[in-house]
């Protein structure tokens, strides 16, 4: 998902269209992750970018991008710029040293 969202709506009130965006990106991560993995594969991981626009964007944690989305309504953006890719990942093993 590689996408521009407008913050202004001529006929939704601001906090609403809020709740459609956050919305619209929590039925797409859902979406991605009951996705079949690739073989040898444990779980999919998101590689996520915010900004005011795409030249603009910096990486981010999946678990911030509500946080992300309050900041540009805060800082009244007409717009944001969110891209969030999926990625097939493996766990990797703890170390011996780390775990005692």
């Amino acid at each position: 998902m590689k996408k521009t969202i407008a913050l202004t709506h001529p006929r939704l009130k601001p906090a609403r269209l809020v709740d459609a965006i956050k919305h619209d990106i929590r039925k797409y991560l859902n979406r991605e992750r009951r996705k079949a993995l690739p073989a040898g594969m444990d779980y999919w991981t998101f590689d996520c970018r915010f900004g005011a626009t795409e030249a603009a964007a910096e990486k981010i944690f999946t678990s911030e991008i509500n946080a992300h989305i309050d900041a540009a309504v805060a800082q009244e953006l007409p717009s944001f710029y969110v891209e969030i890719l999926a990625r097939a990942c493996n766990h990797q093993p703890r170390d011996e040293a780390e775990e005692g």
